[in-house]
């Protein structure tokens, strides 16, 4: 069943929205769609009392442990966190009140997949791969692959994302979070032929994130990937600014889904 899911994406210990590629370490070259007057533990008592189960808090580089630790100590055992994560604070953060880690750069050790990091951040956890998220957040190449992209989106490793690389690494793993990198928050729509593939690659639990605008683009997730691809919407919510679709549509429309 296709889910609206929620996000807390934080940088420089405050929750914004912003241009996914352009976040390098100049900061001068980032682009900001949305800063939030409000603490990060708003929105995770927003999301708790809407019943918006699955959001995840991405620290976005350093200066956001305590922002991350906020909005989970506000929602403990129900929110999923990610950025920076390894196999030396994984547990910390499960233990901080986080539901599941997620982890990305750390299985890429200058641009190529370790399978010693991934054993090594699931034996932290105890071996349970229900705590463990995977990030293939990936950038395009060409008309239709993808690779994934890592150290906040700007360096291309040599793992494409493809059925062969869902299916080793489904193992390790609950679920997939796949941010598509060229679509993030620039509101232009969904990377349709992403989605379709995470459909009929994934056999876990998948969220797609990147380019969401609105209640249509739920309904195309909805319909491309056979209610199988969840999606997060984020710059374009009522709360981070946005004038594409309102919290309480997308808590709505999830409802009926479960109906």
């Amino acid at each position: 069943m296709t889910r609206f899911r929620p996000c807390i994406d934080l940088h420089a210990g405050q929750v914004k929205q912003i241009v996914g590629g352009t976040l390098d370490s100049k900061t001068s070259s980032l682009q900001t769609n949305f800063v939030s007057p409000h603490p990060p533990a708003h929105f995770s008592r927003l999301y708790r009392d809407n019943e918006l189960t699955g959001a995840h808090v991405i620290m976005l580089g350093p200066g956001n442990k305590d922002a991350a630790r906020e909005a989970l100590a506000a929602w403990p055992g129900k929110l999923q966190v990610g950025g920076g994560i390894n196999d030396t604070n994984a547990k910390e953060w499960i233990d901080a009140g986080a539901e599941k880690v997620i982890i990305t750069s750390f299985l890429f050790p200058n641009g190529t997949f370790s399978q010693p990091r991934l054993d090594a951040v699931l034996a932290a956890l105890g071996g349970d791969k229900d705590k463990l998220v995977i990030d293939l957040s990936c950038r395009r190449h060409g008309s239709d692959k993808w690779f994934v992209a890592m150290d906040k989106w700007q360096t291309i490793t040599d793992m494409e994302v493809s059925k062969e690389t869902i299916k080793a690494l489904e193992p390790y793993c609950c679920e997939f979070l796949i941010h598509a990198a060229d679509n993030e928050g620039l509101q232009r729509g969904v990377d349709e032929k992403l989605v379709e593939k995470l459909a009929q690659w994934c056999s876990i639990p998948v969220t797609y994130a990147g380019g969401g605008r609105n209640l249509e683009d739920l309904e195309k997730v909805k319909e491309l990937s056979g209610s199988k691809v969840d999606l997060t919407i984020g710059s374009a919510l009522d709360c981070f600014g946005g004038n594409g679709v309102t919290l309480a549509e997308c808590v709505e429309w999830n409802r009926k889904q479960e109906a």
